[in-house]
């Protein structure tokens, strides 16, 4: 099983996922947890590139981030699905086609195809969306010492990549489950879990 979660930056996305492996490993399965970019050692470059380094085009950012995802799902995910291992992911190609492609204003269509290519058609069984005003994130990051490149994009950068989470869910109902990220941590996972036990039994 391929799971994913999705989201603005400081939803609860990494602390989320966390519960969600300890849960399912709780219940007999082989969980790898990773995240994306920087499930690996070339993705952990290509996340400091992209997120810590100098300007980043909007076209060489969507690419880096496939690039980093080809390599992701060849030399982890699929390896993991092929053993009969549950996968749970930070972000995937919901995130590309909503950051690069309404944030950074390309083409959606045309961001998916090059993710869809990059991954030979790999889509998560379930996406969880962890659903979270631009302006609540923004609250949760401060005192932090430092941002990386898309989190100190300005609100409407945030609004723009709120609204295309959003309309991707509302697009693939029967994939996404979107859950309220301003809820308590443990009612959140517990929303989590309801949506993700079903599935595992299948």
């Amino acid at each position: 099983m391929f799971l994913t979660l999705e989201g603005g930056d400081s939803a609860g996305k990494t602390t989320q996922a966390a519960a969600l492996e300890g849960w399912i490993t709780g219940l007999g399965h082989t969980v790898v947890r990773t995240r994306e970019p920087g499930g690996t050692a070339l993705g952990a470059e290509i996340r400091s590139l992209v997120l810590h380094g100098d300007h980043v085009s909007a076209r060489a950012e969507a690419l880096l981030y496939a690039a980093d995802r080809a390599h992701h799902v060849a030399t982890v995910v699929r390896p993991a699905l092929e053993r009969g291992d549950v996968v749970v992911q930070d972000r995937y190609i919901d995130s590309s086609v909503a950051y690069q492609g309404a944030g950074r204003v390309l083409d959606p269509e045309e961001v998916r195809r090059l993710s869809t290519w990059a991954t030979d058609s790999l889509l998560p069984d379930l996406t969880i969306l962890l659903d979270l005003d631009p302006a609540a994130a923004r609250g949760r990051r401060e005192g932090r010492a430092t941002e990386d490149r898309l989190e100190a994009e300005p609100d409407h950068f945030h609004d723009r990549v709120r609204a295309a989470f959003l309309a991707l869910a509302a697009a693939e109902p029967e994939r996404f489950v979107v859950v309220d990220a301003a809820l308590p941590a443990d009612e959140i996972a517990a929303r989590i879990r309801r949506s993700v036990e079903p599935r595992l039994e299948r």
